[in-house]
């Protein structure tokens, strides 16, 4: 299911950014991106994002800057009285009447440090990550929620139509194996009246009874619909259900072809075109379901 959320936060010298965008995935995948020197804390923010987020690929954006000010930088003098030694000697040596400027030393490398950043320990920025990370994962579940309820109701419309469809089918069946023993004993006198014999009732009452046999699809019926009511009822599920409502659906999709293969009916094919069709279609929207 697609989604965004956001969260930003400042607090204790550091500022924290985190956007987390999601979209339709039949796995779990995270492609984490994290500030430089904050990698440590990559395997507590899946942990977290995993909380929230069971299927889909999920991009997730953290950025941390630290607030900087004076106290967070000093001056390596060692270094500087080394630059200032080498200048002056090059400028003895070359005659050369140049003012060396302090504003021109501190740019050069390794002149002014910036010791807090050697000192910070990722894992004690984690307790301020990670509320923000969790609101921005809150706000992601928000929007989702509001696909997801759309979500639900087309799934919904689809198994009423299936279920529209199983109901013509039921009041169909009957009338098959009646089609096909008229059918049958009319083909028998025509061609049995030509050559002047006759056929025993007991041979043609065999013959529709094999075949209302292997055409029955009473089984399959009731199948589907008690598929229909398992498929009803995850959907209510406050948890996950995507897998569950996917294997549901395969289960649909095989009575139903069962039903098109057996049921010897122009009618009920057409029927079982339109359950495929609805079956598809909530494969495909299945596809979105946490």
């Amino acid at each position: 299911m697609t989604g965004f959320g956001e969260a930003r936060d400042s607090r204790d010298d550091y500022a924290i950014a985190v956007e987390v965008r999601t979209v339709n995935s039949r796995y779990f995948k995270l492609n984490l991106r994290m500030t430089d020197g904050f990698g440590a804390l990559e395997a507590r923010a899946e942990s977290l994002v995993r909380e929230f987020v069971k299927r889909g690929t999920v991009h997730c954006n953290v950025r941390i800057r630290h607030i900087s000010s004076a106290d967070d930088y000093r001056l390596n003098q060692r270094l500087l009285n080394f630059y200032v030694d080498q200048l002056q000697e090059i400028a003895a040596t070359r005659n050369l009447d140049e003012r060396l400027r302090l504003e021109s030393l501190s740019l050069l490398p390794g002149v002014v440090e910036e010791f807090s950043a050697d000192a910070m320990d990722p894992a004690s920025v984690w307790p301020l990550v990670e509320p923000t990370l969790r609101t921005a994962l809150e706000n992601l579940t928000k929007m989702r929620a509001v696909e997801g309820k759309a979500l639900a109701e087309d799934l919904a419309q689809q198994c009423v139509t299936v279920a529209s469809c199983l109901d013509a089918i039921s009041e169909l069946a009957p009338t098959v194996v009646e089609h096909y023993r008229r059918r049958i004993q009319d083909r028998v006198n025509e061609s049995l009246a030509e050559l002047g014999v006759t056929v025993e009732p007991a041979d043609l009452v065999r013959e529709v009874s094999v075949f209302a046999d292997r055409a029955d699809i009473s089984e399959e019926i009731v199948r589907l619909r008690s598929h229909l009511q398992q498929f009803g009822k995850a959907l209510e599920l406050p948890e996950g259900a995507g897998r569950k409502l996917e294997f549901i659906c395969q289960e649909m999709g095989r009575e139903t072809n069962t039903i098109g293969s057996k049921a010897n009916a122009a009618e009920i094919s057409e029927q079982v075109v339109e359950i495929k069709t609805a079956l598809e279609r909530i494969r495909e929207q299945i596809q979105n379901v946490q």
